[in-house]
Parts: structure tokens; sequence; C-alpha cells
């Protein structure tokens, strides 16, 4: 393959790859990816360990290509052999090396990663599903126009499915597939939030429905999860990247996640690399090591579309400015200029609070997966309005858009007068900054009203790392003593219900609002309805 980087025109060995496909495009050319050779040709079937890398990867398309094989391992560029429409695909598999049946080799310099080397007839089943994961993963790419493969270089990864729903049964049996055939993420991974916490108010109808007909599959999918790779039990939130959870990555890393909130967090405030991916195709980028090379991943896919001008006479709410961003723009990139008036030129607790509700109302409001704000994220520091596409259209936000955006929400209460039966505030998880300012702010309002407890029903929410750090400070049983129920639930999954959607329920998160029947209200006006009372 050498340098050559065409679908098929590029020589190795005995020469170029014919393709199966008329209209000769399979979609992307793959290169820079040291790995292995999974060599389907007949029954031969076995990993072909490849040897150190040259500059490049192709990725053939043919039904015979047994003569190929050779000549692309004496030139040291590997690939994958599947059947069907993907002969050749890149990839990078970690299996794990307490396998019985595979003897591990450890990573060498430059980019070689873990590799398993695995004899003829001895496991066909972990070959054939591997072939299947890059299969997935490399079609993905083609829809996208994906160039190549690149390695997945974070610590850690990241999975949106956490609830084991009856309709998502497919799923679970496809894990085990993958889990019986020993293909496991060697990347440790968190989860999103779990849909199920007894502390939560309910009734024993919903409590029924909850157990015995949406979640059902629940202990399964814990238990597939642990054996996929999951880092602990107690990794389950939309914001892994908090430093309570660990799930940190860098500026430049390439991520395969799913969460929307998450994605769009670590590519905007800390310049990771991450499209917006779904569910199932993040984690088997985790178990193959690999990603299609697009979108958010190159340097022209993080270009700024469209500026965003602040105008606003004070401190915006971040969950409002993002929704207004979000449904202008939809998935496009926006460069917001004048908010660093309002949250300063420095990531600290209250900027990574702000920016995490507000990055959430820009994803699910619109379709946002990266944002730069002038003088703030990282990229916008280092190359200022270099980010800009040429001809970017303006869209200016001042008091009265914000207004009209707001006033343009729909309610879909049956009473559009009902008194509030239940309040959630952490959507994503509340920050342990977040956590604190909130309890004191409940406290404050409650003394104001000459009240004891909170007079609706209100939920905290936070991941599970936070909320052990919140349990040692002394704040914690002040919250307790508010009646606030601190939680780790997906307050989304609880609105699932068909029962909890027909109660009036509010809350403080934009994207709840928008995925659920829950109405919004700012974060002033929750915590004077929940301290003072509510018609």
């Amino acid at each position: 393959a050498g340098d050559g980087i065409g679908r098929g025109e590029g020589r190795a060995g005995n020469g170029p790859l014919p393709h199966s496909r008329q209209r000769g495009k399979i979609g992307m050319s793959v290169r820079g990816i040291d790995d292995v050779l999974i060599d389907l040709v007949g029954d031969d079937i076995h990993i072909v360990l490849g040897g150190q890398r040259r500059n490049g990867l192709q990725l053939f398309v043919g039904k015979d290509l047994a003569a190929g094989i050779r000549g692309i391992a004496e030139h040291q560029c590997l690939g994958v052999l599947a059947e069907g429409v993907l002969q050749y695909i890149g990839i990078k598999p970690k299996i794990r090396r307490r396998q019985r049946h595979i003897d591990g080799l450890r990573a060498g310099k430059d980019g070689v990663c873990a590799v398993v080397l695995i004899e003829r007839g001895e496991n066909h089943n972990l070959v054939a599903v591997m072939a299947k994961v890059m299969k997935t993963l490399v079609m993905y790419g083609d829809a996208f126009g994906a160039e190549k493969m690149v390695p997945v270089t974070s610590t850690y990864g990241h999975t949106v499915i956490s609830f084991g729903i009856n309709a998502m049964k497919p799923v679970y049996d496809l894990y085990d597939q993958l889990i019986e055939a020993g293909a496991f993420s060697e990347q440790k991974f968190t989860a999103d939030p779990l849909p199920l916490d007894k502390n939560v108010p309910s009734n024993p109808l919903q409590d029924l429905v909850f157990r015995q007909f949406m979640y059902k599959q629940q202990a399964r999918y814990e238990a597939q999860l642990r054996k996929l790779g999951i880092l602990s039990d107690k990794d389950y939130t939309c914001t892994c990247y908090l430093d309570e959870v660990g799930n940190k990555p860098k500026q430049g890393e390439v991520l395969s996640w799913a969460e929307s909130s998450a994605v769009v967090y670590a590519n905007s405030v800390l310049g990771a690399r991450c499209n917006r991916n779904s569910g199932m195709i993040e984690l088997m980028g985790s178990i193959a090591g690999c990603v299609p090379y697009f979108g958010f991943l190159t340097d022209d896919g993080r270009k700024a579309d469209w500026i965003v001008e602040v105008r606003t006479t004070k401190k915006p709410e971040p969950q409002l400015l993002g929704s207004a961003i979000g449904m202008k723009v939809m998935e496009k990139v926006p460069y917001v200029k004048g908010l660093d008036q309002w949250i300063g030129t420095e990531i600290n607790e209250d900027a990574i609070a702000y920016l995490k509700d507000f990055g959430a109302a820009t994803a699910s409001n619109g379709a946002v997966g990266l944002y730069h704000i002038e003088h703030l994220t990282p990229e916008a520091v280092q190359q200022g309005e270099a980010l800009i596409r040429d001809g970017a259209p303006v869209y200016v936000i001042d008091d009265a858009e914000l207004q009209r955006v707001r006033e343009s929400y729909p309610c879909v209460w049956k009473n559009l007068n009902a008194k509030p039966k239940l309040c959630f505030m952490g959507c994503p998880h509340m920050t342990l900054h977040q956590l604190i300012d909130t309890t004191e702010r409940v406290e404050a309002s409650l003394r104001a009203h000459g009240q004891r407890k909170v007079c609706i029903p209100t939920v905290f929410t936070a991941a599970p790392g936070v909320i052990e750090e919140f349990e040692k400070t002394e704040y914690a049983p002040c919250l307790r003593s508010t009646g606030v129920v601190l939680s780790y639930i997906c307050p989304l999954m609880y609105m699932n219900n068909p029962l909890s959607k027909a109660m009036p329920v509010i809350t403080s998160s934009n994207k709840l609002r928008t995925y659920t029947t829950a109405r919004y209200y700012t974060e002033d006006e929750i915590i004077t309805m929940i301290t003072k009372g509510a018609n």
C-alpha cells in the first residue's frame, strides 16, 4: 500500500485488488492504523501480525484476495480481510489477555496497538464477530464520506445506553454475541445514568411499570456492561468528564462517545475530537479501537459556520441561551462572541457548570456537537476568528430574543394551571459546585419564605462520584433537611414512564423539557416555586 490511498489503485506486493462493486466506491480509503490482518480466505482463519508500519493503509474490496494478502503483509501494511462487501478494513482490536485461547502481545512504539494472534481454527467466532464490528464501523463512516479510520486515543470510552428497556432486547442480544465471542472493550468506559432509584418519589403503580414492564432487562444489561468493560458500578452518569468521575479526555484526543451533552462538552470545553455517534456504534469504536475520520475529527469540521453575538443586559440563563443557539444553527458550529463578559475567560467551576448546561441545550434543542466561545474555550483562545468560515451568518441574541425563544416553548400539560407534583434539577447531572451553590440558595429561600422544607417534591441529580464527594461536605445534611432528594437517576428515564408523562413536572433543564412533558422554568423561578409553593 505504501503511500497509496486510492480505492484499489495503490499497489502492494502482488498489485491492486479489484473492486466487487461496479460503482468503484467503498466509501473510504483507510490508512494510518497499525494493527492486524484478519484473513478469512477459505477455511484458513487466523490473524497475521504485520510488524512495523509503513506510510499508509489501503482499503480494498474484492472477492479473490488471497493473492494480495502476502503482498500486503510483506509490505508491512495492515488491514482486515472480511467477507462480502468489505474485504480489507483497518482494525485496532484490543482483546483481553486473560482469555485462555489467546496469546496477548504487548503494544509497541509509534502507536502500534495491543494485538492478538489467533491460530488457524482456534476462535472462528471471535474473528467473525470482530469482522462484523469493523464492517459496521466502516459502513457508518461510508455514510458520512469518511476517508479513513483513525485510532481512538482517549483513555476511556462512554456509552449512552444505560437502561435495560424491553423494547431494546435485540441490542442486548447483540451484546451477548459480543461477550460470547470474547469481543470485549480493552478501553474501559463509563455509561449514562441508571433509570431507577427507589429514593425518587413514585407511586406503586409507577414502580410496577418501571420494574415489570419498562426496565425489565436492567439487571441483565448491567451484568453485560460489567463483562464488556464498564469502569465500576458507580460510573453511571452523563457528566463523565467531571473530575469526580475521571473520564476527562485531553485536547486533541479522539473519542468514541454518543451522549450528546458529553460529546458537545468534550469537543468544545476540552478540545477533544468526537462525532455525535449513536448508541452501540460508540461501544463498537471502543472494542475495535478505531473510528471513521469525518466531521468533528477533522480540522475543517471544527470550523465555525455561524457567528453568534450575545448582547444581553445581564448574564443569560445558560439553558435559554443554548436553546436559542441550538434552534437557530441546528447541527452547525457556532462561534459565540460577547459571552465572556458574563462568564469570564477562565475555565473555572462557574464556567464548567455554565457551559455544561449551555452545551446540553444547544445539543438537545438543536443538534450542536461543537461550539466555540470567544476568549474562553481552547480552540477559540488558540485560533481566534481564524476558526470562522468566510461568509458566516450572524445571529444576534438580546433580551428580547431570549424572551421570544422562551415564549415559543409549548406546554403539553393537560391542565396548564396544574400544581406541580414533582421537580427535577440536574439534567445533565449537577456538578459539585452546583450542588453546594443550589443547596445554599434553597436554604436561603426557605428562610425568606418562612418554610422548613420544600413545598414540591424535588430531586437533584448528580453523578455517583459527585454525590460521594458532596456527602463529605457540611452541605449534605443541610440539603437533606430541606426535603430535597439527591439521586444518581436519569430524569429523562423517569419521565419516559407513561404515568410520569401524565404528571405536572417542572424542571430547570431545557434538555428534559425538549424530550419529555416536563415544563421549563429558570433556576431562580424553580427555587422560588419549590420553597414558596406554586399554583
